[in-house]
């Protein structure tokens, strides 16, 4: 079983600028869908908004887990840490 070691992760200054911009795109997507409430929009509205963030949260996600897949489960292998198979495992069972 995997201990649960604190872990991080380095990194690029490009990849955060990536993800932060992503973040936002989601942050305004959520104010949008508050500001609709508010203002008592259709249903419809609010929930294809609501799909849309989904989607947006969901793309993020996938971006994060592919940078995953590539630079730490890779690096984790490479130096003989057969336990990142767990983790991996573990972790597409939360995506389910």
């Amino acid at each position: 079983m995997l201990e649960n070691k604190k872990k991080f992760t380095k990194r690029s200054e490009s990849e955060k600028k990536i993800i932060n911009n992503r973040l936002n795109r989601i942050e305004g997507q959520v104010r949008g869908v508050k500001k609709m409430i508010k203002e008592d929009r259709y249903c419809d509205d609010v929930l294809i908004q609501l799909s849309a963030i989904d989607k947006s949260v969901k793309s993020l996600a996938n971006h994060i887990l592919e940078n995953h897949m590539q630079t730490c489960v890779l690096n984790d292998l490479e130096n003989g840490n057969y336990e990142i198979i767990d983790e991996v495992v573990n972790l597409f069972r939360r995506f389910q």
